[in-house]
């Protein structure tokens, strides 16, 4: 099969996920599994053939990135049991100033949203939120829209989180982490201060229904934690890796040889990097014990584990589009030039804006988006390491659009803030869409002054 009629076979592959996730509630590992052997039988493919690829498609994306996956989410694990996130949201508001609350919880959520899933953070942070309302007498709308929309920035944005990793990895960016890292980081500043913009300007209009008799004490919330770790402790594991992974590929960039920088290079892999942090994590454990050595380390590779099967069948069904005629079909839009250039960044934008419409997890569409964008990327001439970053983040962006009534992320917002429904709607949706808004415009306007 091949031309139009292959391209309405993927689509009919897309919409066959997000059926079997979206109204039979089946996991996106096997909707993506499923969705990828069907595409490849009705596309025609020789059934060994279509084996081959999803086996291929699984297995290549686990071996570049999997291990990173899981030394993230151990990461996140231990900052979480160990106090350190909540020293972190400490040292951040001390410097942010207590007369800035909302943008202080923005800034929060953003740091610890990296290694930290964003429902785990908004979790974590939540009783830190209602204390701090309280204490600078704002509503507790208006810091809820901060700290979800600081945690989804990043979530979606700034590696190692998985998504943004895994839409790396599909588009062959792996490489290239810490220029991906370090434009998540510009293009997830805009988008962090439109949600905090959004929290000042529609949170402080929402009153959350019994919020004046909430007893939340700042002092009591941080007390309850016990002993924190050091400020340098709880932010090792995190900024070590960031700084590791961005030297060496300013060393890959220079072409420096020799053996300090070979040492630079080995240490900036990201495997290698995010093991680091998973060393320096340990130091903030009290005492080692199975509790903290082998019970909270299986915490983390049982949250990787969905992580990366959905992934791994991500990389599956890209790899089955790969194994089609697709790739002559697209011949077609590369020689459009309205599809080229900073205007490209949209198709990946849209595409991944109606998945997670559509399903409700930005990871899903983060992971499917990359699999579908990928065989255009050659063709539009996209290649090197600032156009695929500007790509991720296009993808980011459009996972972003819209948090609502199927994302689990809305429903934690909504539960641990105590807002309605509409009130959530109002809040949730509305400042997820201006950040997604945000996050494209300046990504293409990253691609026209710098590409």
């Amino acid at each position: 099969m091949e031309g139009f009629g292959l391209v309405l076979v993927i689509i009919a592959s897309v919409l066959l996920v997000i059926g079997l996730t979206a109204k039979l509630n089946l996991h996106p590992f096997l909707s993506l599994i499923i969705a990828a052997f069907a595409l490849g039988i009705v596309a025609g493919l020789p059934l060994s053939d279509v084996v081959a690829a999803v086996n291929d498609g699984f297995g290549g994306l686990m071996g570049g990135i999997g291990l990173v996956i899981v030394f993230g989410t151990i990461i996140g694990v231990l900052l979480e049991k160990t106090g350190a996130a909540y020293r972190m949201a400490e040292v951040v508001l001390r410097i942010v100033g207590q007369k800035r609350p909302q943008l202080a919880m923005s800034v929060i959520g953003s740091i610890v949203s990296i290694p930290v899933f964003c429902d785990s953070g908004y979790v974590i942070l939540s009783s830190l939120k209602k204390a701090l309302a309280k204490r600078a007498k704002v509503a507790v709308a208006s810091m809820a829209i901060a700290l979800s929309t600081g945690l989804f920035a990043t979530h979606t944005l700034v590696p190692p989180t998985p998504g943004p990793i895994a839409a790396a990895g599909n588009i062959g960016a792996e490489q290239y982490l810490g220029t991906i890292i370090l434009i998540g980081i510009v293009v997830a500043i805009p988008t962090i201060m439109a949600g905090y913009f959004w929290a000042i300007k529609v949170g402080t209009k929402i009153k959350v229904e019994g919020e004046d008799e909430w007893d939340f004490d700042y002092d009591e919330v941080v007390s309850e934690f016990g002993q924190m770790p050091s400020t340098g402790k709880a932010f090792a594991p995190i900024l070590v890796p960031i700084l590791l992974i961005g030297l060496g590929s300013v060393v890959t960039f220079a072409g420096w040889e020799g053996l300090f920088f070979d040492i630079l290079l080995f240490l900036g892999a990201p495997v290698v990097a995010l093991l680091v942090g998973v060393i320096f994590a340990f130091a903030l454990v009290p005492k080692f014990n199975k509790e903290t050595m082998n019970d909270w380390v299986g915490i983390g590779i049982k949250e990787a584990a969905p992580i990366l099967l959905i992934t791994g069948a991500g990389g599956a069904f890209g790899t089955v589009i790969s194994s089609t005629n697709i790739s002559g079909f697209i011949e077609g839009f590369a020689s459009n030039s309205f599809l080229t250039g900073a205007l490209f960044l949209l198709v990946p934008f849209l595409i991944a804006a109606a998945l997670k419409t559509a399903q409700g997890s930005s990871t899903t569409a983060l992971v499917i988006t990359s699999t579908l964008v990928a065989p255009l990327l050659t063709d539009v001439g996209i290649d090197g390491a600032l156009p695929l970053a500007l790509v991720v983040m296009a993808v980011g962006a459009g996972a972003m659009v819209v948090s609502h009534i199927n994302d689990s992320y809305f429903w934690v917002v909504k539960e641990f803030s105590g807002m309605s429904v509409t009130q959530a709607y109002k809040a949730q949706t509305g400042g997820t869409l201006v950040q997604g808004l945000v996050a494209i415009t300046v990504s293409i306007l990253l691609w026209v002054v710098l590409v």
